[in-house]
């Protein structure tokens, strides 16, 4: 269909506002975006009844979106799917979704991590040091995309303040792909991230936090605790991790 310039001038200021600064070549009625930040390519449309169709060229990164509705048909070629929204603001949160999943999944941080210490040394115990901290850099900032930079669980959206815990341990994990594996961690405020980086409480798999016997009524109130807490958001790929963190840190009774 022939889109009004307003409505084209929209979709193309959404894909640029939201990281897709590639314009690419026009294929039918689909615009196409890339992005020099993500591998993601998008494909948007317009029809006549208002709705806005957005293709997406990665299947993880649409499996893991919570914006729009999903839809099979039309689909350009090289598109995994796509989702249909009813206005501008929702195409700009979907497209805003889309690119921060993209710099995670499913393993764009260790891709990069890879390109940023490829020339390194790492003779020493100072140098593997810094690679390690060039890690977990790498694995903070995803965790700040992935959870858009609050708190999973108290919503908490002061990023200087958030804390991204491992779910397994940097020290255990048995690759530099589990470390920097982003369904390893969850975005948390500094006393949970303290709290379950001790083991005084832990996360089922429906994201249920489950606090430990040894930590005491007075310090559970202090802490926020007293009341039931869930983890926001928790994906498939988290579920792998959540048994570690329970058989082997969360703390099951209290020392005697």
């Amino acid at each position: 269909m022939t889109l009004s310039p307003l409505t084209l001038t929209r979709i193309e200021k959404a894909a640029t506002d939201n990281g897709f600064d590639r314009s690419l070549a026009l294929e039918g009625d689909w615009f196409v975006f890339a992005s020099t930040q993500c591998p993601l390519r998008v494909w948007l449309r317009a029809f006549g009844d208002g709705a806005l169709i957005v293709a997406l060229s990665m299947r993880n990164v649409l499996g893991a979106l919570d914006v729009g509705t999903p839809i099979v048909n039309p689909l350009p070629n090289g598109a995994a799917g796509a989702r249909s929204v009813g206005d501008v603001p929702l195409l700009h949160r979907l497209l805003r979704r889309a690119f921060q999943l993209s710099k995670t999944l499913p393993n764009e941080l260790l891709h990069t991590f890879e390109k940023q210490v490829a020339t390194l040394p790492k003779a020493t115990e100072a140098e593997r040091l810094v690679i390690q901290r060039v890690g977990q850099d790498l694995f903070r900032g995803g965790l700040l995309d992935f959870w858009e930079g609050h708190c999973a669980v108290t919503g908490l959206a002061v990023p200087a303040l958030l804390r991204a815990s491992h779910i397994k341990p940097w020290a255990n994990c048995e690759s530099d792909a589990q470390r920097l594996d982003v369904y390893n961690g969850i975005l948390l405020a500094p006393h949970l991230d303290a709290a379950f980086d001790r083991g005084f409480i832990t996360v089922q798999d429906d994201g249920a936090i489950v606090v430990s016997d040894s930590l005491d009524t007075a310090s559970r109130a202090v802490l926020g605790l007293d009341a039931p807490l869930r983890v926001r958001g928790l994906a498939d790929g988290h579920r792998g991790y959540l048994p570690w963190h329970r058989e082997r840190v969360f703390q099951q009774r209290a020392s005697r």
